[in-house]
């Protein structure tokens, strides 16, 4: 192998190695909650975001009952409909947000089920008196 050769695959492989070792720790993320063990906990950014916990015991089923109130199909995936919750609950806490009764019918609906912007309001009350409150 010429020496030119030679350098720049050493070049090369140094630099493989830098890039591989040291830094991982730098950008390292939060251990997800599953990760963790702490199924339905927030993370601390989650938090920043206004997601709160995953609601349980007498919580969660107050939490379904009242989302079930306005279409009683919205609960038939339980988790889905948690999940949906706790990030409307970070558009209902922000800043910026002009049409959250919307974002809640877009978030709680599907195209076989669409909900309406009267619906995405009735969800909006129901968070507010549940999962999210002010």
């Amino acid at each position: 192998m010429k020496p030119a050769a030679a350098l720049l695959a050493a070049a090369v492989l140094l630099s493989l190695a830098a890039c591989s070792t040291g830094h991982a720790d730098v950008n390292k993320a939060e251990p997800s909650s599953s990760a963790t063990g702490d199924a339905g906990k927030s993370s601390t950014a989650e938090k920043a975001a206004g997601i709160p916990d995953a609601p349980t015991g007498n919580d969660r089923d107050a939490y379904l009952d009242a989302i079930a109130a306005v279409d009683p199909q919205i609960i038939v995936d339980e988790q889905k409909a948690i999940d949906a919750g706790r990030n409307q609950c970070a558009s209902l806490a922000g800043d910026g947000f002009a049409n959250v009764d919307w974002l809640a019918a877009q978030r709680f609906g599907n195209d076989a089920r669409p909900l309406t912007d009267a619906q995405g309001k009735q969800l909006n009350a129901a968070l507010r008196g549940t999962l999210c409150p002010e």
